[in-house]
């Protein structure tokens, strides 16, 4: 019969075995080795020079080699072209690395639901939701179009007689910024005169060379320009106004239209990083994003400093296809 001193005996033996296989499991733990980068880093952005990731990729270059926060050299390859497709091929040859960074706007979400890449977000790892900044819509400042109430009026009457600069590609965020204006007027999106380039600085630059009518981009680009006078930003596709050089910038919401577009920049690596190599950059690139630094060029560059680590920045990306596809597929657009 079981008695109690057996039954004592019984837990006794079973609290052994836990705390035995506890033990077992924190000396593994403390034995796996820290990852630390053996080599130079390269930091991929997937536009040409002067574009908005190739900017933020130099940004973050800046930050470590000035702040010390790498003991391995850094180098930013650009690597543009296919509207973002040649950088991800560059990045999954890099599988398990943890040196290879890439830079990310929203065309990883948008070429794959209009079937303009085979790569979906979900082939590679993320890594870091570094900031947001939302899509504006700029003309020449001697332009005829002197309101977003008159490009409304031109969009509905003849969406082709506006050229409109977008960069990098169709279905990207600055594409569906004009798209979803010229929804919003009644106008047909079919009949939009989209031209694409290489990157929003060229987009700009066609547009003070008097090539374009009107420019689709990230608010950050048209910075300089706008400080300068020699464009207007008629509006801005953010939830609400914002700050500072912003705070004259009227949004499609004010206006009556619920038109919101967020060209967020994120940070990717290759398939295949280990949960030691995450640790290693969530931990670096929190604290980098904490420094006054990293602050002081988000206000300059009119970016929303809004980082998640790798975890989160998975959660957010996996939200963001969702709101995009839907988007995407009422456009008309969407083939995934």
């Amino acid at each position: 019969m079981w008695n109690v001193r057996q039954g004592l005996d019984f837990a006794a033996a079973v609290i052994a075995a836990v705390s035995a296989t506890l033990a077992l499991s924190a000396m593994a733990v403390a034995a796996e080795p820290a990852w630390t980068p053996d080599k130079a880093v390269e930091i991929i952005a997937p536009s040409a020079a002067g574009g908005g990731t190739d900017l933020t990729a130099r940004t973050i270059q800046t930050i470590l080699q000035q702040k010390r926060l790498l003991n391995v050299p850094t180098a930013v390859i650009n690597k543009n072209g296919g509207g973002g497709n040649v950088a991800l091929a560059y990045l999954a040859t890099q599988a398990g690395s943890g040196h290879s960074l890439c830079v990310m706007s929203q065309l990883i979400l948008t070429n794959y639901i209009v079937g303009r890449s085979t790569f979906s977000y979900a082939d590679f790892t993320p890594i870091a939701q570094l900031t947001s900044e939302y899509v504006a819509i700029a003309v020449r400042r001697d332009s005829p179009i002197a309101s977003a109430a008159d490009l409304l009026s031109k969009l509905k009457a003849d969406p082709g007689s506006i050229s409109i600069a977008v960069g990098t590609s169709l279905g990207g965020a600055h594409h569906i910024a004009a798209a979803l204006a010229t929804q919003a007027a009644g106008g047909d999106i079919k009949k939009l005169k989209a031209v694409v380039f290489k990157s929003s600085a060229e987009s700009t630059t066609a547009l003070l060379g008097g090539h374009v009518d009107v420019a689709s981009a990230s608010v950050s680009l048209f910075g300089p320009q706008l400080a300068a006078g020699t464009l207007r930003v008629l509006a801005i596709a953010a939830p609400r106004r914002g700050d500072g050089a912003l705070a004259t910038i009227p949004t499609w919401t004010e206006l009556g239209h619920n038109i919101v577009v967020d060209n967020f920049r994120t940070l990717i690596g290759p398939p295949g990083m280990t949960p030691a190599q995450l640790a290693y950059w969530d931990a670096l690139l929190e604290r980098l994003s904490r420094m006054d630094e990293w602050k002081k060029k988000d206000e300059n560059d009119l970016w929303e400093n809004n980082y998640m680590g790798s975890k989160d920045a998975r959660r957010y990306l996996d939200t963001q296809y969702e709101e995009l596809h839907r988007v995407l597929s009422g456009l008309g657009i969407a083939k995934k």
